[in-house]
């Protein structure tokens, strides 16, 4: 989805010809905005905890809220996987997003398996794994798969590992026009210069980021990968720099909110302009995740936010 917006009007009235910041002076092309799309974890909680939201009906819920792009999360449907297979529930998903008009943009992937491992056959195993959600992603219309790099320490000997596991999967993920997308989402990942530096080694056209305005704790104070206090984080404004040249989708993050909209860790402003630097124009993926808002409240504010700098 692709909206035009024009700012600034000024009107000559001597000559009546309207002029407009959105228009170059030199082809008066107009701007191309962001479209705005739902990320799936933005609802986890009335899907996993509050049970108020079947993940089938996420087109639905989504057009409801509106929007008319969605990003699925894998773990969210396997209630739905240990009582019908996932053909079936592709099916479902395909029936569900043509009725609402809505549009399927790609499938974030977690737990299966470890593409950054040194052992080899754990590498051969996780391409296994991801296999059946790209052509799930396939099958529904998207455009990427996002794809976690785990299972190595040593941080140079995770960027070999993550290179060859990520040109497995590209390279078989080639086969059906879907892009493999990595993002950053704790420990080496998190690391914008490192993942930048893994994604430029890979060199697969199918092969680039997701970028996530918030993910960038590299060390959490008791060790786990995704939840509790940050020790050691990464410079989120540095990493969407370091990020932005391979993107093929964008998370918008956001957990807290003040009293004028603002998010209150995160320069919201600050790293739209870096989106518009690096001149990426696909969609910005709303990942709300507070916890004093609730869902659907988190991902109004988080909308606005976008709209309020996407010009």
């Amino acid at each position: 989805m692709k909206r035009r917006q024009f700012n600034k009007i000024l009107t000559s009235t001597s000559s009546g010809i309207i002029l407009s910041s959105a228009y170059s002076c030199v082809n008066l092309e107009p701007k191309k905005l962001n479209g705005i799309s739902l990320a799936q974890w933005s609802l986890h909680k009335m899907i996993k905890i509050d049970k108020t939201l079947n993940p089938i009906d996420f087109a639905q819920k989504a057009k409801e809220l509106g929007f008319n792009a969605i990003e699925y999360v894998s773990t969210l449907y396997r209630p739905e996987l240990e009582n019908m297979t996932i053909s079936k529930l592709t099916k479902k998903l395909i029936e569900s997003s043509k009725k609402y008009g809505i549009e399927n943009l790609l499938i974030m992937v977690d737990d299966e398996g470890n593409l950054s491992s040194s052992n080899p056959n754990q590498i051969i195993e996780s391409v296994e794994k991801h296999k059946r959600w790209i052509e799930m992603a396939y099958e529904l219309g998207c455009h990427s798969v996002r794809v976690n790099l785990e299972g190595e320490e040593d941080l140079e000997k995770w960027k070999v590992n993550s290179v060859n596991g990520l040109t497995q999967l590209s390279d078989f993920a080639s086969k059906s026009n879907i892009n493999i997308i990595v993002e950053n989402h704790g420990s080496h990942s998190s690391n914008g210069k490192a993942l930048a530096q893994v994604i430029k080694n890979v060199n697969m056209e199918n092969c680039g980021t997701l970028p996530d305005f918030g993910n960038f704790c590299m060390k959490r104070k008791n060790n786990s990968l995704y939840d509790g206090p940050c020790e050691l984080e990464y410079d989120k404004y540095q990493g969407m720099r370091d990020l932005m040249p391979f993107a093929k989708a964008v998370s918008a993050k956001s957990y807290d909110f003040n009293n004028k909209g603002e998010e209150t860790t995160i320069d919201f402003k600050r790293i739209m302009n870096i989106i518009k630097e690096f001149k990426y124009e696909g969609f910005l993926g709303i990942e709300y995740e507070g916890n004093i808002l609730s869902e659907i409240e988190g991902i109004e504010l988080t909308k606005k936010l976008i709209q309020k700098y996407n010009y």
